[in-house]
């Protein structure tokens, strides 16, 4: 899948079925978030991974906004450093690289949480100088995809040029 097309047709999914994800693609996802590019060459940050049913299911208790955590075969923790000033920055990009990378495999997945995760902290054992910033489950959507079908604003209310609220122009 090209690059543009995952954006494009990227959803938020919440329901899997109850095949696993293989083992060379949960590697490709973890790696998307290793590679990702990071403001200082050197992601502030740790990721996760947990197949574990029993700790998948705490994990869905934990998580108020995820609870379908616990009905999905694959999440992934990520967790950044307390004391850098770009954890949530470079955290958030390798987020949305691992979510990219599943898709392209047909694997869906969701941003569950955004900090104040002390209890996924504590299951999981992230050290003291480490907060967890978010979980995203991983798994084959259960229902199928509406291709992509998204209910956006239209792009000129979105996006400017040169200065807000001028038009964008077609050919740019």
């Amino acid at each position: 899948m090209e690059v543009f097309d995952a954006v494009r047709t990227v959803l938020a999914v919440r329901q899997y079925d109850d095949r696993p994800v293989p083992p060379e693609v949960v590697r490709q996802i973890v790696a998307a978030a290793h590679l990702t590019a990071s403001s200082i060459n050197g992601p502030p940050g740790h990721v996760i991974g947990v197949d574990d049913p029993d700790t998948l299911r705490q994990l869905g208790g934990a998580l108020r906004t995820g609870p379908y955590v616990a009905l999905a075969p694959l999440a992934i923790a990520v967790a950044i450093e307390r004391a850098s000033p770009y954890g949530i920055s470079d955290a958030s990009r390798a987020i949305q690289a691992m979510i990219l990378t599943a898709w392209a495999a047909g694997v869906g997945s969701n941003w569950v949480g955004f900090g104040g995760l002390d209890q996924v902290k504590t299951l999981l054992g992230v050290p003291e100088t480490f907060d967890v910033l978010a979980v995203v489950p991983f798994g084959y959507p259960q229902q199928a995809t509406s291709g992509g079908k998204k209910n956006r604003k239209p792009l000129s209310e979105v996006v400017s040029y040169q200065h807000f609220g001028q038009p964008f122009p077609a050919d740019a």
